[in-house]
């Protein structure tokens, strides 16, 4: 790894368990630079309250100048939300993600903003183009090309 990526996340991960934590959020795992899981609840009423859902974070050598790859863990436990941009494979259309990115952001932020997305949901509902993604979409969402047009849902 970079030696900026390990100074960064150790920043990053010591203001997680320090109480930094944004309201909704916990860390779940953290047992090394590559893959952190975080848990995310959308507080205040909304469609998903009461819902927890859980994030993996997986960070290239790059990090921060590259954003990290964050989807909605889908599995036995969890379950991806059912949102306009959030495949039910977990992957997230969100432009922070990726051409919007900017060092200045990290964990705790893309967390508040997925919480925000949520919370502003008025609608459950797939993306349209659901199915076809995920039978076609590559492992990690980062080699997708998602339109980002609506920021409005």
């Amino acid at each position: 790894m970079a030696a900026i990526a390990p100074r960064r996340l150790t920043k990053e991960l010591k203001e997680l368990t320090m109480g930094e934590c944004p309201a909704g959020v916990q860390l779940l795992q953290s047992a090394d630079f590559e893959t952190w899981v975080l848990s995310l609840e959308v507080l205040g009423e909304s469609l998903y309250k009461g819902e927890v859902f859980a994030l993996r974070f997986r960070f290239e050598p790059q990090y921060p100048i590259a954003s990290p790859e964050v989807t909605f863990i889908v599995d036995d436990k969890f379950k991806a939300p059912i949102h306009p941009h959030v495949y039910s494979n977990g992957h997230i259309c969100a432009s922070i993600l990726g051409h919007e990115w900017s060092p200045v952001l990290g964990v705790a932020s893309v967390c508040i903003t997925l919480q925000s997305m949520l919370a502003s949901c008025k609608k459950r509902e797939r993306p349209p183009d659901n199915d076809r993604y995920v039978r076609t979409a590559p492992a990690s969402p980062k080699k997708s090309r998602f339109h980002y047009d609506d920021d409005t849902v």
